[in-house]
């Protein structure tokens, strides 16, 4: 599969090391913007990219590529996915996949309507320790609780407690730390058990309105389900999965999924470790290529169904707080 990136900043940088495991998947192009030149080139450079865009039009109508990966800011997610899939292009979305519901319908439905394949890049999804944890939940039998977190202190927090808004924190660019890490507990718990009944977001927030952490309340039927994220502290990241039988818990930040452990009720707990890859964005991306091999619009569509329902719960969470983004008013007919 040949890939063309869209964007040089953090996220870029770690997929393209990533890709060095997925010889199923090679770059061919890269577009970054003409401030953003020398970026490119070096990038280029140094990962045999053949080559190099400043003009998102001309990348789109000549690259040779496959799929567009767009590796930008999560404001930046809808217009320029939205413009590949119009060329024609089958498109891989750096998560949070949009910034509000419905830009995510909207792009669902563009990439169905023309037969095309769009992805949003949810790590843990695609992991093997991530079917080893559905393959084993049954066994735990009924559920009674779940608890996410992922907490990590930013690197960009220090800066904000400055008054110095980067993206990550920057309300009018979709930030926040539910949209950038407490996206995965969303993820990981829709993965597993669909849409909530009802959601509600408790958040601590920073002095220009954005959520620098919060707790995402999600209720099932017969459980509720917490997912805590913080990008203004830190803790031991995990899940666990509580059970009438017993609990199956996952240690570390999700978007890893290291191992999974599954303890019965008077049995030794028992652990797996599955994952093939160093990286933890790699088996994405060889899943995402399996899949254009295969052709198989079907696995697309079960993807997209999950992205869809991650983004009405986190949308939902996020309008509970009184967070609101500029895109939610913002019209893109």
């Amino acid at each position: 599969m040949k890939l063309g990136i869209a964007g040089s900043g953090g996220i870029v940088k770690e997929v393209l090391l990533a890709l060095q495991e997925v010889d199923e998947v090679q770059v061919t192009a890269i577009f970054v913007r003409p401030h953003s030149r020398e970026k490119g080139d070096a990038l280029a450079a140094r990962y045999g990219i053949p080559a190099v865009y400043t003009d998102y039009a001309e990348f789109l109508k000549q690259a040779d590529v496959d799929f567009v990966y767009i590796g930008l800011i999560n404001s930046a997610h809808f217009t320029y996915t939205r413009d590949a899939l119009l060329a024609g292009r089958n498109v891989i979305v750096e998560k949070p996949f949009a910034s509000n519901l419905r830009e995510v319908k909207q792009l669902a439905e563009l990439a169905q309507a023309n037969g095309l394949f769009l992805f949003e890049a949810v790590s843990l999804l695609h992991m093997p320790n991530y079917a080893k944890l559905q393959e084993l939940l049954p066994q735990i039998g009924r559920i009674t609780m779940v608890q996410a977190n992922y907490s990590q202190y930013s690197s960009r927090y220090d800066k904000y407690l400055q008054k110095e808004v980067l993206p990550a924190f920057d309300i009018n660019l979709s930030g926040g730390s539910l949209y950038d890490i407490n996206i995965y507990n969303l993820n990981l718990i829709i993965g597993l058990f669909g849409a909530p009944k009802a959601v509600s977001y408790t958040a601590n927030i920073g002095f220009n309105g954005i959520d620098t952490s919060g707790a995402a309340l999600l209720q099932y039927e017969g459980f509720p389900a917490i997912a805590v994220g913080a990008k203004d502290s830190d803790s031991p990241s995990g899940c666990t999965i509580q059970g009438e039988k017993g609990w199956l818990r996952c240690d570390g930040v999700p978007g890893e999924l290291n191992s999974v452990e599954l303890c019965l009720r008077k049995q030794e707990p028992q652990c797996y470790a599955l994952n093939a890859y160093s990286h933890r964005l790699a088996h994405e991306f060889k899943d995402f290529a399996d899949i254009f091999a295969a052709r198989d619009l079907a696995a697309r569509d079960r993807y997209l169904s999950i992205s869809l329902q991650v983004a009405e719960t986190a949308e939902k969470a996020r309008l509970s707080a009184g967070i609101h983004f500029p895109a939610d008013t913002t019209s893109h007919e």
